[in-house]
């Protein structure tokens, strides 16, 4: 299936893509399943770091408008129209008061792919959850269950990259038998499954980055803290890769 572009070069374009966002949300809810492990998080959190900042205007509250405003933000990164929202003293002043960021991004550590600027954001819009290749492990699993659960964030995208070297590592690791240094090798062990041994050489690697964005989507949606704010509409989760040459965020159904 090819990926549909986040972002779009008329309004022609922007009612496709529209379209095929509002198909990805439908599938994100509709491919929920009660499976791993329950994330409870309960009064583990303070309740200030829940509340609200008074917002200078209207955020994102659903999954669909979470979605516009992040296509709308990579489509001024990518045409070197950046806004550099949010940076004001004002702002800066008004989220000493709280935060209501209304996208979680789960992405790489890669240096070349920092979310805020992929989606010309600024302060309390976006919470970022960043591991090697987007591995889960429980730190991250908490990490999005907080910004779902205590934050009320409608959506998380999980973004993976052009050229992930984690990726590439685990395949390099997977055709070889090599051993990959100390803990290194768990993330080539996290990746594994992902790998799409019907393609070769850098086509190996392109496959699997998407594939593993995929993995990660569909467990993060299986959570059952998770999978039940799907349901009730009130959360998606979808992937993405992020193309280093154009700098364009294609969503992956």
């Amino acid at each position: 299936m090819r990926p549909s572009h986040i972002s779009s070069a008329n309004a022609s374009a922007d009612e496709g893509s529209s379209t095929s966002r509002r198909t990805l949300l439908r599938t994100a809810v509709a491919g929920t399943a009660a499976a791993g492990s329950v994330l409870a998080l309960g009064s583990a959190f303070p309740a200030s770091a829940a509340q609200p900042a008074p917002a200078t205007g209207p955020r994102p509250t659903t999954p669909e408008q979470a979605l516009r405003e992040l296509a709308a933000g990579n489509r001024r990164w990518r045409t070197h129209r950046q806004e550099h929202p949010d940076e004001s003293p004002s702002t800066r002043l008004r989220l000493t008061k709280g935060q209501s960021p209304f996208a979680i991004v789960l992405g790489c550590v890669d240096s070349r792919v920092p979310p805020e600027l992929v989606f010309d954001q600024g302060l309390g819009d976006l919470l970022t959850v960043r591991s090697a290749g987007e591995v889960l492990d429980e730190a991250v699993l908490g990490s999005v269950a907080y910004g779902v659960l205590e934050l009320a964030i409608p959506l998380v995208l999980v973004l993976g990259h052009q050229s992930c070297g984690a990726v590439g590592a685990a395949v390099h690791a997977d055709e070889t038998g090599e051993r990959l240094p100390a803990h290194i090798q768990y993330l080539a062990d996290q990746i594994r499954p992902s790998i799409d041994r019907s393609r070769h050489g850098e086509a190996r690697v392109r496959a699997t980055i998407d594939a593993h964005a995929r993995s990660v989507r569909d467990r993060l949606a299986a959570e059952p803290d998770l999978a039940r704010a799907v349901s009730a509409g009130k959360l998606a989760v979808a992937a993405a890769r992020y193309d280093l040459h154009d700098q364009r965020v294609n969503t992956l159904g």
